[in-house]
């Protein structure tokens, strides 16, 4: 197939280059100029997959139009700030978008592929989800992700484009579930972090996890999504690799912040998008406006958007009203 790779970040051009090495004719479009064109000089991202090959058939493309003319699949990796904005600019794209953005907007509460179902209308919009680090997938290294969309042969052409001997693909039609449990997990991973920033336990992040997946089922199911999908690999799998690792952004965000570094020195220096930062405030109204208890997205809000001490949130969690486990 003819893809598209919108987004030359770390995701972006390991997903791009893995789309090359099965076989399809693929270009990376990036925001940046000059990154791109020291992609496409040298066959390396050094500034996001610093030490990986990319492919000789990789082709980047700066200008956003001719970068999808023919495409019959775009792959959609840019920051969910952004989202909206570039595909916006593709409003007659009629192939498949894939969305491999975690994500949901604050003002209106949509997924990532529920934004691109606005911006591209004449579109089929899916999206790949799960326990996945760009530079592991780049490397090689074997792991399994999942390719959503409400229609399962939709969802399996997807999961051709992207399967391979190191890089399984599952298929699932709970779309939502999918999209759900990739944008949850990234706010508690904060948490997460900044329980490893106090010098809190296995115990302390073993419950933590438990409970956020409790949570995380308890919105997604108030929004349509399916209780199963959040057991799955972009439920389950997902919230465990990004609360564990080392490598997780999200993780290393809220382990500066339980050190007591600000949010704003945090992101000043950053290179990488933290998506758990703008997760948390949507996530909350999100919890809000449907009236679900979610006391951990609270408490990640409270502590990002409120300026409330990280030992404070532990307390106001620990120290809940006693209740039968859900």
């Amino acid at each position: 197939m003819k893809v598209t790779v919108i987004g030359a970040g770390a995701w972006g051009t390991a997903l791009a280059n893995l789309l090359c090495q099965n076989g399809n004719e693929v270009t990376l479009w990036g925001h940046n100029r000059e990154h791109l064109a020291a992609v496409q000089r040298t066959g390396r991202n050094e500034v996001f997959l610093p030490g990986i090959q990319l492919s000789k058939k990789l082709r980047c493309e700066p200008e956003l139009a001719p970068a999808t003319d023919g495409a019959d699949c775009v792959v959609v990796a840019v920051p969910s700030r952004f989202l909206r904005e570039v595909t916006s600019r593709l409003p007659r794209f009629r192939g498949i978008a894939v969305s491999v953005t975690k994500g949901i907007e604050d003002e209106t509460g949509l997924t990532m592929t529920g934004i691109l179902r606005a911006t591209l209308p004449a579109a089929a919009a899916g999206a790949l989800s799960g326990p996945s680090f760009a530079i592991e997938v780049a490397q090689g290294i074997p792991g399994a992700i999942v390719a959503a969309h409400p229609d399962a042969s939709v969802a399996k052409t997807i999961q051709r484009l992207f399967h391979s001997s190191t890089f399984r693909v599952y298929t699932s039609t709970d779309l939502l579930g999918v999209e759900m449990g990739g944008a949850l997990k990234n706010v508690v991973a904060i948490a997460a972090g900044v329980g490893d920033g106090l010098g809190f336990g296995d115990n302390t992040k073993a419950a933590l996890i438990t409970r956020a997946m409790a949570e995380i089922r308890r919105l997604g199911v108030a929004c349509g999504a399916n209780a199963e999908t959040f057991s799955g690999l972009s439920g389950l799998g997902d919230l465990t690799v990004t609360c564990f690792s080392r490598q997780s952004r999200n993780r290393r965000f809220g382990e500066r912040v339980g050190r007591g570094e600000t949010v704003e020195q945090i992101i000043s220096g950053a290179v990488e998008v933290v998506e758990g930062y703008p997760n948390a405030r949507s996530a909350h109204h999100l919890a809000g406006k449907l009236g679900i208890e979610t006391p951990i997205v609270r408490e990640v809000f409270a502590m990002l958007y409120e300026n409330k001490n990280v030992l404070q949130a532990v307390q106001s969690l620990m120290s809940r009203d006693m209740k039968h486990e859900d």
